[in-house]
């Protein structure tokens, strides 16, 4: 449209990042007076982080506003998602002092189960995200409050998407979660939360309902697949997950809400957008979870050509030809069990190798 001012990136997301340390293998949960051994751990950045990680390796230009602690754990996660990931932190603060907030993710029959320890950042989110850059799309997390750089973010054209959380004080007021997603184009809920919020008993009854409150309604069940109907385009759609060895499901909901919108903002057909969400959900969950599983247009492209020799796979996913983008994708980081290893020191050569005078002229 002329006159229109050029958008800055393509997704702006605000919210915690966490350092996240993942175990997993477990065979059952801890208990009281008992250690658990695991047989694998990673160590990655987490929390908004997992979302704004799998936007960018999927080829979108992400602007992340967020506090980083004074720590080694701070700068780790700074320099990896700023340097490592090419995500745009120019709305983010590094606070000299205080501490980055801890998960220690714990994945044990085909679920998870967290500890978390973190302190409010000096400064809040909300003025960190106060002046949103101009975006083809944002992300928020509506379980607490609206905030108020969501508004102008609409305002400015941004198609806004939006999840909800569990409510722990149990009241799930669907007055109050209506009210908050006024303006949001696309609201991505899991199964639970979404029958709570209705007071529904399925994921399509819910579906049903949240569909009056949003263009777009989404409603995810794991392993059972993704619900969704648009009001846009009029579409309804179901779409199974995709089958592979899960190792955490960590980050898988960022992942799939991050396949969700590029589905979206290349004006995919909503059954496309919904497998290819599930899809890239399931390719995280093969590796250690939090921000770095998140899977790139190469492990897409992987996928793609052994999976293309299935004929069900061969025609639910023949729009990925077309998806996938031409040239060699670039190679991504996975989570390691510790970080800021130092390099190993260049040993000396032997005294025998050492170059002599003349040669060293």
């Amino acid at each position: 449209m002329a006159g229109t001012p050029p958008h800055e990136c393509d997704i702006f997301l605000s919210g915690t990042v966490f350092l996240d340390i993942i175990f997993t293998g477990m065979l059952n949960a801890p208990s009281g007076g008992h250690e658990v051994w695991t047989d694998g751990m990673g160590s990655s950045p987490g929390g908004v982080a997992n979302l704004a990680v799998a936007c960018s390796r999927l080829g979108l230009r992400t602007c992340l506003a967020a506090a980083f602690g004074g720590d080694a754990y701070g700068e780790y996660c700074w320099t990896l998602l700023e340097e490592a990931e090419g995500i745009d932190l120019s709305h983010s603060s590094r606070f000299e002092g205080w501490h980055s907030p801890v998960t220690v993710s714990l994945a044990f029959d085909d679920d998870r189960a967290m500890v978390t320890h973190e302190h409010p950042a000096p400064v809040a989110l909300a003025r960190l995200a106060s002046s949103p850059p101009m975006s083809r799309a944002c992300f928020t997390d509506l379980g607490l409050e609206r905030p108020d750089w969501l508004g102008k973010a609409i305002t400015d054209g941004s198609l806004a998407f939006a999840d909800c959380g569990w409510d722990h004080s149990g009241t799930w007021d669907t007055d109050m979660l209506r009210d908050r997603l006024r303006g949001v184009h696309g609201f991505v809920p899991n199964a639970e939360e979404a029958m709570a919020y209705t007071r529904t008993a399925s994921p399509g009854a819910a579906l049903e309902r949240i569909r009056d409150w949003v263009p777009l309604a989404v409603v995810t069940n794991g392993s059972a697949g993704a619900f969704a109907a648009d009001n846009t385009t009029g579409e309804t759609a179901w779409a199974p997950s995709v089958r592979v060895e899960a190792l955490d499901p960590t980050g898988a909901g960022d992942v799939f809400l991050a396949g969700l919108m590029v589905g979206t903002l290349n004006d995919w057909p909503l059954q496309q957008r919904l497998r290819f969400a599930n899809l890239c959900a399931a390719l995280s969950v093969r590796d250690f979870g939090g921000a770095l599983s998140a899977p790139g247009w190469g492990e897409v492209a992987t996928w793609w050509h052994d999976a293309r020799e299935q004929a069900r796979m061969a025609r639910d996913y023949e729009f990925l030809d077309e998806a996938i983008p031409a040239g060699t994708p670039r190679a991504v980081s996975r989570a390691s069990a510790t970080i800021g290893l130092r390099p190993l020191p260049t040993p000396p050569l032997p005294h025998s190798a050492e170059p002599s005078k003349e040669e060293s002229r």
